[in-house]
């Protein structure tokens, strides 16, 4: 066993169905979800989520069917999602910034039979939206709205769990007993923020593998209280979040909108001590000019994820949060959403620098000469079996060796740590040399009046492609952009200084909270041509 493992993290469990009951064995009357007011104990977690197994069953929910929850980050979202995994169903967690169309295409590529809604949210009928676009998806028996009120033909959240009612507590155990661990346990779609979404099967075996690893690299506690920003339809939000709560025994506050206010009011009043998340909602933290009115004491693990992670951020939140552990990794949907991971003791400029080094038992390499940039590929007991019935899409990323071929552009130092310098599809060629977008923003991040930036490449009549840089100042810069590309000349080779800049307020990004480089491409505000 290697020394990043935990004994207990492997696959004792087997199962999701059996970790559940494990930790409201083990834990008990600790503290499991807080949601507002309401305040749920492993032990009521766990009697909620047989109650809800129990409905699906007696909803017709059979071993293998895909159920669907799209909803926000919530106590009936664990509980739904978690109930129908317990009936031996498959999982589709649905993007909650999909439109109608969108979620269809998800219910109807999986041919889900049951889908959990939520009611409205942020101002949008859920269920009206889907109404909308797909009146029509032939293999959904059933929608459920988690609500306490449900449009005609749907079914309330409290009407659905008194169906179940006639089930008993064995027959469920027995359900959930029969589930293998080498058994599908959710299809996480992509992104699509490069085409149309693809679903990533996982198996409970692939996942509670990964998130015990997880935990243990990152020094996740029982008694932690976890503030759980990433959506749980992203696998940084449901298993490196709920899964791994239930591993260790930690609180979960789940938070539905990812506004920072919400998130400084929360680390204040539930004590927070672990906040995972992308870094712009760390960068937000720290600068937020009400952040010294609010108690942030509590914070001690921060885990993040992305090309860019300024090392400015990383020494910001030791020193002004006086945040202990900072760590950063890398992972995609294929590959149960973890590949690399920072470990604790990690310099920080390794940690700002790079995603850390493969989890155990796993091998990753980068199709290049060593130190230069190419394709990382993955290979490991992490990587899916393959996308939801599509062997096509499946055979242009899994080779017949099993390596997973990611489409990152990364680079490996000598200790093994990985840098992912770009998407393959992202990357530009100026007068013949290879920019790669990530890497320029790393450097433009370096000027002291810049918080974010984003490259693109555009046409350029003489050098094929130049660089374009979308940038976010920092509050009260005057930076322009002549200032800008002069210093880019001083600080980067002339292939990789942009050519033109605009200042934004803020980049567009997908929840998950990947910039949305198609968005940059289809025209923001007028740059600056230098």
């Amino acid at each position: 066993m290697h020394g990043d493992e935990d004994p207990r993290a492997d696959l004792e469990y087997g199962t999701l169905p059996r970790l559940v009951r494990a930790a409201a064995r083990r834990y008990g009357s600790r503290e499991a979800v807080v949601e507002g007011r309401t305040r749920v104990s492993y032990a009521e977690l766990g009697e909620r989520v047989e109650r809800a197994a129990a409905a699906c069953m007696a909803g017709g929910v059979e071993p293998g069917d895909r159920v669907a929850v799209w909803a926000p980050n919530t106590l009936d979202w664990i509980v739904s999602a978690l109930g129908a995994v317990t009936a031996g169903a498959v999982l589709v967690p649905v993007n909650t910034r999909f439109k109608g169309a969108e979620a269809a295409h998800v219910l109807d590529r999986t041919r889900a039979k049951l889908l959990f809604v939520t009611g409205t949210f942020l101002g949008t009928s859920y269920v009206a939206s889907l109404r909308r676009a797909a009146p029509a998806l032939p293999h959904l028996e059933q929608v459920v709205v988690l609500s306490d009120s449900a449009p005609e033909g749907y079914r309330t959240w409290k009407d659905f769990l008194a169906g179940g009612e006639g089930i008993t507590g064995e027959e469920v155990r027995r359900r959930a007993d029969a589930v293998a661990p080498t058994a599908p346990s959710d299809i996480i779609f992509t992104s699509g923020t490069t085409g149309r979404p693809k679903g990533a099967v996982i198996t409970h075996a692939q996942t509670l593998r990964c998130y015990g690893v997880w935990s243990a690299l990152a020094g996740l506690r029982e008694g932690d209280r976890y503030l759980i920003v990433n959506p749980f339809f992203h696998t940084f939000g449901y298993k490196a979040g709920i899964v791994a709560c239930l591993l260790r025994g930690a609180v979960m506050v789940p938070q539905p909108v990812s506004g920072v206010e919400t998130a400084l009011a929360n680390i204040a009043a539930e004590r927070i001590s672990v906040l995972p998340g992308p870094p712009t909602l760390h960068r937000s933290l720290l600068d937020h000019p009400a952040r010294s009115a609010h108690d942030l004491s509590a914070l001690r693990l921060v885990v993040t994820g992305a090309a860019v992670v300024p090392l400015q951020l990383v020494e910001r939140l030791h020193a002004e949060l006086g945040v202990r552990t900072v760590l950063t990794a890398y992972g995609l949907s294929e590959a149960s959403g973890i590949v690399t991971m920072c470990r604790r003791g990690d310099a920080p400029e390794v940690i700002a620098s790079t995603s850390g080094r493969a989890i155990p038992d796993t091998e990753v390499r980068v199709l290049a000469e060593p130190g230069e940039p190419g394709e990382v590929l993955v290979r490991g007991h992490h990587v899916m079996g393959g996308y939801f019935e599509d062997p096509e899409e499946t055979a242009q990323v899994l080779d017949a060796d099993g390596w997973l071929h990611t489409g990152d552009v990364g680079v490996l130092d000598t200790a093994g740590n990985l840098r992912i310098t770009d998407r393959i599809k992202d990357m530009f060629i100026v007068g013949g040399f290879n920019a790669y977008p990530a890497e320029i923003e790393q450097l433009l991040c370096r000027h002291p009046d810049i918080a974010e930036a984003a490259v693109i490449g555009i046409p350029d009549p003489r050098l094929g492609e130049v660089g374009r840089a979308y940038a976010v100042r920092h509050a009260g810069s005057s930076l322009t952009a002549d200032d800008l590309i002069a210093w880019s000349r001083r600080e980067m080779a002339n292939y990789k200084v942009p050519r033109e800049v605009a200042f934004v307020t803020e980049l567009p990004r997908n929840a998950g909270g990947k910039v949305l480089k198609n968005q940059l491409r289809t025209g923001l505000p007028g740059p600056t041509r230098a």
